[in-house]
């Protein structure tokens, strides 16, 4: 479904002046993600996961390479396709009720506000919030507005969906409700999901793949299958022996710094 050929990118052009290089983001990126796939993005801070999204969701145009859904060169946000981000406090609006919030971007469809309701109503039950949609986003706890912000992007029926670290602004145990609501809606909705995360444990807990990058300027170090069973339970499959070890080989792979020529490095 989403192909990634040899994505790099940078940013800010080089100041020879001041002898300030530009940052380099990403070097040569590329990825495949199947039909239906799950597959996690972790690495070292900074190295270039957000970037990385960004320019598959088509808010960013990389400074080489290219990104294709479903075969099409993506040059702008496609349809089909909705991205959840880590604050939710800054991606709802406060003004607007929940249901609104949800249904705020089906106002381009051009359905009626019945039809956008319903569906926004659907979207909120999906996510566990069935009656939630006449409150407003700071009556609810941060748990619940993620929950909401994911809502926002499944009112779209998205066949592919974004996540940029959306479970990192919230605390332990409403994190694991989190990663396991989005096991639930992948499995009830049939979502491809490209998800960034910096938590090992979660990239290997929910994902079929994990794909590591290398420290800055980010290239793909290791892309690992997880062969662990489904359904996922948060104590059962903590404790099994493959995530425990898949869980050190991602960790160990994320906090070496990759070999690479010094002339490389910025």
């Amino acid at each position: 479904m989403l192909e990634i050929t040899d994505l790099s990118h940078s940013y800010g052009p080089p100041d020879r002046a001041h002898r300030v290089p530009h940052h380099r983001a990403l070097d040569q990126v590329s990825l495949r993600v199947a039909d239906g796939e799950l597959v996690s993005i972790v690495g070292p801070s900074g190295c270039g996961k957000s970037t990385l999204l960004r320019c598959a969701a088509g808010l960013l145009t990389p400074a080489a390479g290219t990104v294709r859904l479903d075969g099409a060169r993506v040059d702008r946000v496609p349809d089909g396709l909705a991205v959840v981000f880590q604050d939710y406090s800054r991606s709802l609006l406060p003004w607007l009720s929940v249901r609104d919030n949800v249904a705020l971007p089906l106002r381009r469809t051009g359905q009626r506000r019945a039809a956008r309701r319903d569906a926004a109503s659907a979207a909120l039950a999906t996510v566990g919030l069935p009656d939630t949609g006449d409150r407003y986003p700071w009556q609810l706890s941060g748990g619940m507005q993620q929950r909401v912000a994911i809502a926002r992007a499944l009112a779209c029926d998205p066949r592919l969906l974004l996540m940029d670290e959306p479970f990192g602004s919230v605390d332990a145990q409403t994190r694991e409700d989190l990663e396991d609501l989005v096991l639930a809606v992948r499995q009830q909705r049939d979502i491809t999901i490209l998800l960034v995360t910096h938590d090992i444990d979660e990239s290997v807990y929910v994902a079929d793949r994990v794909v590591v990058l290398t420290q800055s300027p980010g290239r793909i170090r290791a892309d690992l299958p997880v062969a662990l069973p489904a359904p996922r339970d948060q104590i059962s499959t903590r404790e099994l022996a493959a995530f425990v070890q898949l869980r050190a080989t991602v960790g160990r792979l994320v906090r070496e710094r990759a070999a690479e020529p010094a002339a490389d490095r910025d």
